[in-house]
């Protein structure tokens, strides 16, 4: 072995000009004289072949064109931790008091540089926040060194270094007791095989290993080291999930499991009883089905009992079933489900509205809060939309006629209750009446339109006027129309409306950014004017 190189040189991670990659081969490639690595890179797109030369091949890699040939004066192995931090933090005047803001997990870190050359030793004693992004470590160093220099260190940034082993990482991180916060993003580690002894991370609550190569198993075996974790990060792994936690994970609260498109419903299951689980992001990983198999119509499911908080942003959802599958969560508050079959197109508005229809609990729906009036106006909707279906399947306003057939309960599961006199006592909603049913109409503008009285109940001397507006007309703009009719300015205007399928109740329009139809405003009604 050539004196310049490690001894473990193959799996080594190393660097050349900017690029990072994995050595998977050492030694000579006839007929060219001399030694030469061979390496697979983190981008696929810089190497030019497979492993193969002159149809020998030489090593493995997992993309056609991973993989290069470079000789071992061309490469870096990086530096030590310690290395690496003084260079970050000592070297050069021009550093000194610079902020740099990073992410890591969810949250934004400051680290600041040091005010004087003389004060720089010391300095590195006090560090609580440093990033070490993309600074060539490699290893721990020396024993000991760490724990001596800056041992206070609370959070940490080790995203797209050079550390190629789990123990690598045990190494530096058993020198940093109060460590909270540890980035490793983009660094591709390997694990020993079989069961090893646990190393503690005493203090950790935050561990980001995103495109780190780690799978399931290994992360169920180190997991015993990890006491207090609380958030975990593991996007874009190819993780399946294959074993349920045992007595591991049990303080965890957030989860990411996004990009790793080989995860299906029956494997999120595994994970179903983590006890403290309240965040779930489950981004780009293909997912379009989800049945609970231990609870059936209208019913709670035991599974994630904590979860409030579901992304699935990104992913195949096309079928309503999958957002009836989610109201059977006991303590979902929070969905995002951007960028789905369902949520995007021309019909993704509405579609919106039936979400919220069809759970009942949700408060916030695609990181927008929703309004009292919003979950009133779309299950109002929601109500009228499915009524005629309702009725065919022998759905009736009498409560001991009422007997609709299995089909629509498991299409809408909470149809039912949304019409329960008990519901109705609260938002007077009740079984449709015929004349509120909805039928497709052709998308025409006179279809559109709604015929509406308006009336100025506080002004006796006002007549009765009558007007055609579009449904979609926000109340911004209804306030407008009639400041030029009445000479009243906008901001004095107070608007509501009276039905007469509701008599004796007026609603208001609170929302200026709402529709008529998101009121449910149809033709006959009669908007009331205040000033």
């Amino acid at each position: 072995m050539n004196d310049m190189l490690p001894s473990d040189v193959i799996g080594r991670r190393v660097a050349v000009n900017g690029e990072r990659a994995t050595v998977r081969f050492y030694g000579t490639v006839p007929p060219v004289a001399g030694l030469w690595l061979g390496v697979e890179w983190d981008n696929p797109e810089r190497g030019k072949h497979d492993g193969r030369h002159e149809g020998t091949v030489y090593f493995k890699c997992s993309h056609p064109t991973g993989g290069s040939f470079i000789r071992p004066s061309k490469v870096s192995f990086g530096v030590d931790f310690l290395t690496a931090l003084r260079n970050r933090y000592e070297d050069g005047p021009e550093e000194c008091g610079k902020k740099e803001i990073v992410t890591i997990g969810k949250k934004p870190v400051e680290t600041i540089g040091f005010d004087s050359v003389i004060k720089k030793q010391s300095q590195l004693s006090e560090l609580r926040n440093i990033s070490l992004r993309n600074c060539a470590v490699s290893c721990a160093g020396d024993k000991g060194s760490i724990a001596t220099a800056c041992p206070n260190i609370r959070v940490l940034n080790l995203s797209q270094n050079l550390l190629s082993a789990w123990e690598e990482v045990t190494d530096i991180a058993d020198q940093l007791r109060h460590l909270e916060v540890l980035d490793l993003s983009e660094n591709k580690l390997g694990f020993a095989p079989g069961p090893s002894a646990p190393r503690t991370f005493a203090a950790l609550k935050v561990l980001v290993l995103n495109g780190t190569g780690v799978t399931w198993a290994e992360v169920l075996r180190c997991a015993a080291g990890w006491p207090v974790l609380e958030e975990l990060y593991l996007k874009s792994n190819n993780i399946t999930i294959s074993e349920r936690p045992a007595d591991v994970l049990q303080m965890v609260k957030l989860l990411d499991l996004s990009s790793n498109q080989l995860i299906d419903e029956n494997q999120l299951f595994l994970i179903a009883y983590l006890p403290r689980l309240e965040q779930l992001i489950l981004r780009d990983i293909g997912i379009s089905s989800l049945h609970f198999p231990n609870a059936g119509i209208g019913c709670k499911t035991s599974m994630f009992p904590f979860l409030q908080n579901l992304i699935v942003d990104d992913n195949q959802i096309s079928q309503w079933s999958f957002m009836n599958e989610l109201d059977k969560l006991q303590s979902l508050r929070s969905l995002s489900c951007l960028r789905n079959p369902l949520t995007v197109g021309s019909g993704a508005k509405t579609n919106l509205q039936f979400i919220i229809a069809k759970i009942g609990q949700l408060q916030t729906l695609n990181r927008c809060e929703i309004l009292p009036e919003e979950r009133r106006g779309a299950e109002l909707d929601y109500r009228k939309a499915f009524g005629n279906e309702w009725k065919e399947a022998g759905g009736h306003q009498d409560p001991h006629k009422n007997r609709p057939n299995e089909e629509f309960l498991a299409a809408h599961p909470r149809y039912q209750f949304l019409c329960q006199s008990a519901y109705l006592a609260f938002l007077e909603y009740g079984a449709p009446e015929d004349g509120e049913l909805k039928t497709q109409q052709p998308f025409l503008l006179k279809n559109q339109l709604l015929t509406l009285k308006i009336k100025c109940p506080n002004h006796s001397d006002q007549k009765v006027l009558e007007k055609q507006l579009p449904d979609s007309m926000t109340v911004q703009k209804v306030k407008g129309l009639l400041s030029r009719l009445l000479r009243v300015p906008v901001s004095d205007l107070l608007l509501s409306y009276e039905s007469p399928k509701m008599p004796g109740r007026e609603i208001e329009l609170e929302n200026d950014q709402q529709s008529l139809q998101f009121y449910s405003v149809e033709n006959g009604d009669c908007l009331l004017v205040r000033w």
